[in-house]
């Protein structure tokens, strides 16, 4: 299991924008993850909230990390949808999402995301997604 977190950590830390973010892998097992972005100023939107985008971007990542779980290596986010349920004001989200079901090819994933203010975790969006898996000839990262 540890080994997995590192494999994750790494592609993680391939991928600019997520390094940009600074998010970090808290946990990746089989059929679930855990990411954690830190709440910045500069991501912040007009009203003071952390914007929809950064929200969506921790949905998106651990739907995948999640599906890849379950698929392997190779995988990219076919769809998703995400429900805003409350402004993210606080010091950082926690998203975490765990595999419904998985076929061969695809995996459909569900995620919640938390804002965390002060160490009190408040839902701020839910989503799920369908995770599949690219063709032998791609070579992709969770």
């Amino acid at each position: 299991m540890e080994d997995m977190l590192t494999w994750g950590r790494q592609v993680l830390a391939s991928q600019p924008f997520s390094v940009l973010l600074g998010a970090e892998l808290l946990r990746f097992s089989a059929g679930s993850a855990e990411l954690k972005v830190p709440v910045r100023a500069e991501l912040k939107q007009q009203h003071g909230f952390l914007h929809g985008g950064v929200i969506s971007y921790a949905a998106d990542n651990a739907l995948t990390y999640a599906g890849g779980s379950a698929l392997g290596k190779g995988v990219v986010t076919s769809e998703f949808k995400i429900n805003y349920v409350r402004p993210a004001v606080g010091d950082s989200i926690v998203a975490r999402a765990t595999v419904v079901h998985a076929g061969r090819n695809q995996a459909v994933c569900r995620c919640e995301v938390y804002v965390s203010d002060k160490g009190a975790e408040s839902l701020c969006a839910t989503a799920q997604g369908t995770i599949t898996r690219l063709g032998q000839s791609s070579e992709s990262k969770a």
